[in-house]
């Protein structure tokens, strides 16, 4: 019997994550949006499409620079021209994925970890290519409506695209979600939202976002993190290490980890083993 449940750091049970692709001068807008109500997310960048001159969708490459290099959110690759990779051969892949990675890490002085797929196109020998380039998690298309944490990292899907009609509704499930409505409430939920910041533009609803973004923020409940973030802190929960007679847990990771351990909330420090009989 499996004994402990993953908490959100600070024993939260819900997590929050945005993810929005192509680089495009609004996102500028819905960074203002998501740092207003305390939200964090992964914008996915080509690095070979960048302008050297503003356009109406794009910022100059010194402007996209200087907005990336100075927000409080994550970077990705996208692509380094945006092809659907699953039409490349896997050498192509692995070539586009290493050109989007090395460029982007020399732009923004960090380590890039995450990717969203262009075109949401994906097969078996493309998840393959980013396994060998160091990819750790990558985006789908693939909405499915619900808050799993997720298992496949390299197929990674959403709980929705901010244009499903039922994006308020899905936001109310998931902030109203507790033990008194739903029996599967001690399982943490993630809420993945995605899409591209040029529709809230193209299609005039700015208040999509606004709404969802005023409703689900600034709560205490809930856990506000980058793609990054999020991956990282469940990798470091699967480290846990349990003792034989599961009176001890041993954190191997250099993030704290809370769990839920037969009914007691456990702080589990970096690098510390902790008792779990006391």
């Amino acid at each position: 019997m499996n004994y402990s449940q993953m908490r959100f750091p600070n024993f939260r049970k819900k997590a929050v994550t945005l993810s929005y692709d192509d680089g495009v001068k609004f996102d500028k807008r819905l960074m203002e949006i998501m740092d207003e109500y305390g939200l964090k997310g992964t914008f996915n960048i080509n690095g070979g499409l960048f302008s050297e001159e503003e356009t109406p969708r794009k910022f100059s490459k010194a402007e996209t620079v200087e907005l990336f290099r100075n927000c409080k959110h994550e970077i990705a690759i996208h692509g380094y021209k945006h092809p659907s990779l699953a039409e490349l051969e896997q050498s192509q892949i692995v070539h586009d994925i290493i050109k989007d990675r090395e460029t982007l890490e020399d732009l923004f002085g960090r380590v890039i970890k995450g990717m969203a797929y262009p075109n949401g196109s994906v097969d078996d020998k493309t998840v393959e290519a980013l396994r060998m380039c160091g990819i750790e998690y990558a985006r789908t298309v693939v909405s499915t409506e619900k808050f799993n944490i997720p298992t496949d990292w390299l197929r990674l899907p959403a709980t929705c695209h901010h244009n499903n009609p039922r994006l308020m509704e899905l936001a109310k499930t998931f902030v109203e979600a507790g033990p008194a409505r739903h029996f599967w409430y001690d399982t943490p939920m993630l809420f993945y939202l995605w899409g591209h910041s040029y529709e809230f533009n193209d299609n005039d609803n700015w208040n999509v976002i606004e709404e969802f973004a005023e409703y689900i923020g600034g709560r205490e409940e809930i856990w506000y993190a980058t793609n990054g973030e999020i991956y990282d802190y469940v990798k470091a929960f699967d480290r846990l290490r349990f003792s034989v007679a599961g009176t001890f847990v041993q954190n191997p990771s250099a993030l704290d980890v809370y769990l839920c351990y037969k009914g007691k909330n456990i702080l589990v420090p970096a690098g510390q083993t902790v008792d779990l009989r006391g």
